[in-house]
């Protein structure tokens, strides 16, 4: 009997097959941590690009460059103030410590690796620019591996 074309193998609604409980809660386990991360890397990098840039990093400045209000800048450094990665001083504004500005860099690389990926496969700039910064935060090792040497390859 020929099978309908609801039920053909290249399928993909709601019969397909669900893959092992595990490994689908492993996935979003994956998501729900990098999600809970991510905000953490975006503070991290835009207080390094101010320090570097401006020579400060005030809460004001991160608030406005992330488009959310003073008191949540302020909630958010304090996380990151608790997690050891950046100190504030009184009328200073947000400084990283050592551990804060590997984290940044390590941000940055994959941001930029991402981009390039994007951009290689003829995703025009600013467009690549936006899609990095959810990619960046959820993309694994492994696929960073491979977008790497996907690079490596094309040069």
């Amino acid at each position: 009997m020929a099978r309908s074309p609801a039920t053909s193998d290249t399928d993909h609604s709601a019969t397909a097959k669900l893959p092992a409980e595990g490994t689908q809660a492993r996935r979003f386990g994956k998501t729900r941590s990098a999600q809970s991360t991510a905000l953490l890397e975006d503070y991290a990098e835009l207080i390094a690009d101010l320090l570097a840039g401006e020579g400060e990093a005030r809460p004001t400045d991160i608030a406005r460059r992330l488009g959310v209000s003073h008191a949540t800048a302020i909630k958010s450094i304090s996380r990151l103030k608790r997690a050891g990665l950046a100190t504030a001083r009184p009328y200073r504004g947000v400084f990283l410590t050592d551990k804060g500005r590997a984290l940044a860099d390590r941000v940055r690389v994959r941001h930029r690796l991402v981009v390039d990926v994007l951009q290689a496969l003829g995703v025009p700039s600013e467009a690549a620019e936006a899609d990095a910064e959810g990619i960046e935060h959820h993309v694994s090792e492994t696929t960073l591996k491979a977008f790497a040497q996907f690079l490596k390859a094309g040069s």
